[in-house]
């Protein structure tokens, strides 16, 4: 058995377009955009009634894959939750970037949360948290040479 690599993140959100600009705003260009539905989809996700809308998003040199999925049946009885960053389960997407004060200057420009202040890790990284839309958390790294 042998696991060769991870095809995508899927996160979850309830306003598709604004979730989409966020990670176009990144970067990210749209790879694919499709809607499912039907008793196939019912059975690979294990809920009744499921229709959705998606969006990949893909980096230019194709290395990186998220899909968003707007679930329009069913529907989540919760209200978005904010979780912090020591919330138990999957909770953030690292990007590697290059030149992080620019970026989380037009984040901050959109008025995204930003956790701190960019922050020097050791003799390694620039690293920053920010929250995206829906709770998204991000984490930039920036690699000092």
């Amino acid at each position: 058995m042998k696991i060769n690599r991870i095809d995508h993140v899927s996160i979850n959100v309830h306003d598709l377009s604004e979730a989409k600009e966020f990670f176009l705003d990144l970067g990210l260009e749209v790879q694919a955009e499709w809607e499912l539905d039907g008793e196939q989809l019912d059975r690979i996700v294990g809920l009744k009634d499921v229709k959705t809308e998606c969006v990949g998003l893909g980096m230019p040199d194709g290395q990186v894959w998220i899909e968003l999925v707007k679930f329009h049946s069913p529907s989540d009885e919760k209200d978005i939750q904010q979780p912090s960053a020591n919330t138990l389960g999957i909770r953030h997407i690292c990007f590697a970037v290059e030149d992080i004060e620019t970026i989380v200057a037009n984040l901050k420009k959109k008025d995204t949360e930003i956790f701190s202040e960019i922050q020097q890790y050791e003799g390694s990284y620039r690293l920053c948290y920010v929250r995206g839309p829906e709770g998204i958390i991000l984490e930039l790294a920036e690699k000092i040479n």
